[in-house]
C-alpha cells in the first residue's frame, strides 16, 4: 500500500521487509528546491548489501520457476498501481529530484509502458533448435536466467532509470538487488519496492539498499565481490563506470554500462529553423539539462547560423525558471549545491577563455538558468566532457560533414540528432556518426522501453531495452539429447 514517505524513515527493503541499516545510521534526504528534509534514510554499507544479496539468492529458485502467467500478472498489476498513484509520484519526483511536471509525466509514462511491455517477456521463446552434423543428436540453445542481478541507478531520472535497471532482469526470472542514488532513495528505490511488493512480487525477488552520500563504495563492492551476483547494470558517469568496470574485470563479472554523453545536435542549412529552435531548446533544457541524452553541442551550418543562434538565444532566455511544483516551470533546481557550483565554475572558466554568453550564465540558487555559450575554445572544460546541467554550446560550421567530424572527435558517443530538410541526407550523416543512437529530425532526448538504448566509445557497454534484455541478463546454454546410443569405438 502507498504510505506517506515524507517526514518518515526509509529503510532498506530486504526479503520483503523494511529494515534498518546494520549500523543503525540514517541520513537526511533533502529537497533540492526548498532544502527541507523529506525523510530520514537508512545509511547502509557492505553488511546490508550482503544481507540483500543473500535474500535475492534465496528467492531466485522460486521466482524463476513460477509459470509465465504468474510473473506476467505481477507486472500488469504493478503498472495499474503506478498509474493509480500518478499524481503522488509526480509530487515525489518534484520534491526529491527537482523534476518538473513535464519530465515527471515522461518518467511515469515510460515506467508504466516498461511494466506492461515486460509482462510479455515470460512468454518469449527461451531457445532454439540447432542443426547437428552428428546423426541421432538433437541440439538446442536454451536461455536461462542468470540468477542475482545488481542494479545501480542514478538520481536524475530516478523512476525511469531504476525501473529500467530492475524490470527487465526480473521479467526474465532473475532476482535483483537495487542500489538507488543517495539523492533519490525514495523515487529511485523505495517506491519501486512498494509497488512491486504490492503487485505480488515474492519476498526477496527485489531488494533495495540505500546509503549516505559518499558511501556508495561499500554497497557496490559487495555486489562486485559476491559470487552470488552474476550481472551488474549501472547508469551514471563515465569516470564511475570505468572504476566499476575495472573492479568487475577482476571478478570476471559482466556489466552493462550506460554512461556520460556529450551529445551533438546538427542543424543543416535547409532545416526548418523554427522547428530546429524548438527542438534544440527542448533537447538541451528538459529537466534543466540533467539528462544523459541532452544536447550539449549544437552545430549549425554557417549560412543559417546567425539567424538560428539569435532565435535560439531569445527563446532560451525566456524559459521560466523556478519551483518544480509549478506546471509552468521549465528550468527547476539543479540537484545540489555541488552541481550548482560546478556549473558556475565551468561557465566562468569558458568566459575567461573568450566564450560569449548569449543567454543565462548567472546562477539563481538553487537554480541555474538555461544558458547558451558560443565561441567556446576546445580547451575549456565545458567543451570536453559532460557538463550535467542547463548549459549548451552553439558553434557555426562550414558544413554538416564538418559537424560530424567535430562530433566524432569526442571520446563520448551516446546519442546525436540531426535537423534537416532532407531526411535521406540526415540518414547518410547518421551512418557516419560514432554514437549508439541517432535521431533524424528530432532532438536527442528519446527513450522507449523496447529500444536498444546505449552508447559506444566511453559512453558505455551493452544495451538496455526489453527487446535486448535477454542478451544481457540470461545465459545461453547448449544442450544436446541423443535418440539412440552413439558408437564410442576408437
Amino acid at each position: 500500500m502507498a504510505r506517506d514517505w515524507r517526514k518518515s524513515r526509509i529503510g532498506h527493503f530486504i526479503g520483503g521487509e523494511w529494515v534498518a541499516a546494520v549500523s543503525g545510521r540514517c541520513y537526511p534526504d533533502h529537497s533540492p528546491w526548498s532544502g527541507e528534509v523529506l525523510a530520514e534514510v537508512a545509511a547502509g554499507g557492505a553488511d546490508d548489501a550482503e544481507r540483500a544479496i543473500a535474500a535475492a539468492g534465496e528467492a531466485f529458485p522460486g521466482w524463476s520457476a513460477l509459470p509465465p502467467w504468474r510473473r506476467q500478472q505481477v507486472f500488469l498489476r504493478a503498472a495499474d498501481l503506478l498509474e493509480a498513484r500518478h499524481g503522488e509520484v509526480l509530487d515525489a519526483l518534484a520534491a526529491e529530484t527537482g523534476c518538473g511536471r513535464h519530465f515527471g509525466e515522461v518518467q511515469v509514462g515510460f515506467a508504466v509502458k516498461l511494466l506492461r511491455q515486460a509482462a510479455q517477456l515470460p512468454y518469449q521463446p527461451t531457445g532454439s533448435l540447432l542443426p547437428s552434423d552428428i546423426a541421432g543428436t538433437q541440439a538446442m540453445a536454451v536461455r536461462r536466467p542468470v540468477g542475482v542481478v545488481g542494479a545501480i541507478a542514478p538520481w536524475n531520472a530516478s523512476l525511469t532509470l531504476s525501473g529500467r535497471g530492475i524490470v527487465g532482469p526480473l521479467a526474465l526470472g532473475n532476482t535483483v538487488v537495487l542500489k538507488p542514488s543517495e539523492d533519490a532513495p525514495y523515487t529511485g528505490g523505495a517506491l519501486w519496492a512498494e509497488i512491486l511488493h504490492e503487485a505480488g512480487l515474492p519476498p526477496g525477488a527485489l531488494n533495495v539498499v540505500t546509503h549516505a552520500p559518499g558511501e556508495a563504495g561499500g554497497v557496490a563492492d559487495a555486489m562486485l565481490a559476491s559470487p552470488i551476483v552474476k550481472r551488474i547494470n549501472f547508469t551514471g558517469s563515465t569516470p564511475t563506470g570505468r572504476r566499476l568496470a575495472e573492479k568487475a574485470g577482476r571478478h570476471l563479472k559482466r556489466v552493462v554500462l550506460q554512461l556520460s554523453g556529450q551529445n551533438p545536435l546538427i542543424v543543416t542549412r535547409d532545416a526548418d529553423l523554427a522547428y530546429a529552435v524548438d527542438a534544440a531548446a527542448y533537447g538541451a533544457f528538459i529537466h534543466q539539462g540533467q539528462v544523459c541524452m541532452c544536447a550539449r553541442r549544437i552545430y549549425v551550418e554557417r549560412p543559417v547560423a546567425a539567424e538560428f543562434t539569435e532565435r535560439f538565444a531569445a527563446k532560451v532566455a525566456a524559459l521560466p525558471t523556478g519551483d518544480p511544483h509549478d506546471p509552468a516551470t521549465v528550468v527547476g533546481p539543479v540537484i545540489n549545491e555541488w552541481a550548482l557550483a560546478l556549473l558556475d565554475r565551468r561557465v566562468k572558466e569558458a568566459v575567461e577563455l573568450g566564450s560569449r554568453v548569449l543567454a543565462g550564465g548567472v546562477p539563481q540558487p538553487p537554480c541555474y538558468p538555461a544558458t547558451v555559450l558560443t565561441d567556446v575554445p576546445d580547451e575549456a572544460e565545458i567543451a570536453q566532457g559532460e557538463t550535467f546541467g542547463p548549459v549548451v554550446v552553439v558553434e557555426a560550421v562550414d558544413s554538416a560533414e564538418d559537424a560530424v567530424t567535430r562530433a566524432n572527435a569526442s571520446d563520448l558517443g551516446l546519442v546525436a540528432s540531426i535537423i534537416t530538410g532532407t531526411p535521406q541526407y540526415g540518414l547518410k550523416l547518421a551512418s557516419r556518426l560514432e554514437t549508439g543512437i541517432v535521431h533524424v529530425n528530432d532532438q536527442p532526448v528519446n527513450d522507449e522501453p523496447q529500444m536498444p538504448f546505449g552508447g559506444v566509445k566511453d559512453s558505455g557497454w551493452g544495451r538496455f531495452g526489453l527487446g535486448f534484455a535477454a542478451e544481457e541478463f540470461s545465459e545461453l546454454q547448449w544442450v544436446t539429447v541423443r535418440d539412440q546410443n552413439r558408437d564410442f569405438s576408437f
